[in-house]
């Protein structure tokens, strides 16, 4: 969610009026699943104008959203304001849904009961952290490391569970890196409790090495949830990749998809922190793709 350069987008009716007229979008969308977008990308326009970035979102064809807590986000604190149900109201009224949010490690590692109850009462029903452990590695962290970052991520998943919320991994920062060239994500989900956790997929770490398909196929039922970008490659950046909209890079959506059903997946956002304009016009690929 947090590693490339971004800039700000006010995602208004005015951006996304121009796509609106074409009737393909009222087609169905692959898996039959609400178009999803995460929107941590918008984070600068949800602070000044929350109303009209959502009202953007929803005119742009979204229609589920994932947040970011209000408390463990600072970018996303103007939420405060509202007590939970009353969110999830405004929300509704504008046409959006939303299930889920991500969280700060202190919200769940520290703060766990005050959380969970602010999740049950705004009726999600997943809570997900970007990622376990530094965000920036050091490259010196060990398979007992791993044990010790998961740990209290299991503790919390079951405080979770036990008021009927599905904790979620993610897989950036930490989780995307290899030790002694063994996969850290495999080693994270090998320690995590299946009973209470699931998994949240981010496409774009296919530049670490780490496939969606591959896992949607390895780890079938663990997945509930993924992250959507697209790229090219691009020598100009510092990344070496620019985003695009979806349908518009290299990934093989069909063939994503196609796993993601297979493996359980139950909600995806779009995610295009580079432009968030991009976002909105990720949806008539979406729209148009049959799996």
């Amino acid at each position: 969610m947090h590693t490339m350069n971004r800039r700000s987008f006010l995602m208004g009716g005015a951006a996304v009026s121009a796509l609106l007229s074409d009737s393909r979008w009222l087609s169905a969308d692959p898996l039959g699943l609400p178009i999803g977008c995460q929107t941590y990308p918008v984070r600068k326009s949800i602070r000044s104008d929350f109303a009209g970035t959502m009202k953007g979102l929803r005119a742009a064809g979204f229609t589920q959203i994932e947040l970011c807590s209000p408390y463990g986000y600072e970018e996303f604190s103007s939420l405060q304001q509202y007590k939970p149900q009353e969110l999830r109201r405004i929300l509704a009224d504008w046409g959006l849904g939303c299930i889920s949010a991500h969280w700060a490690a202190e919200e769940l590692f520290q703060k766990a009961d005050q959380s969970i109850a602010y999740a049950k009462e705004f009726g999600m029903t997943q809570m997900a952290i970007a990622a376990l452990g530094p965000w920036s590695p050091r490259t010196t962290e060990t398979a007992d490391d791993v044990k010790r970052f998961v740990e209290p991520f299991n503790v919390f998943a079951e405080k979770a569970h036990a008021v009927g919320i599905v904790a979620l991994l993610h897989n950036e920062g930490f989780v995307s890196e290899y030790i002694d060239g063994k996969p850290v994500y495999d080693m994270m989900i090998a320690e995590l409790n299946p009973a209470t956790t699931k998994l949240q997929f981010q496409v774009s770490t296919k530049q670490q090495g780490y496939d969606a398909v591959t896992y949607f196929q390895k780890y079938a039922s663990r997945f509930i949830s993924m992250h959507c970008q697209d790229w090219v490659k691009d020598s100009s950046t510092k990344s070496g990749f620019r985003q695009v909209p979806l349908g518009k890079g290299v990934v093989d959506w069909k063939a994503v998809f196609t796993a993601a059903r297979t493996s359980g997946v139950k909600n995806y956002f779009v995610e295009l922190e580079e432009d968030p304009a991009l976002m909105p016009q990720s949806v008539p690929y979406l729209r148009s793709l049959n799996i």
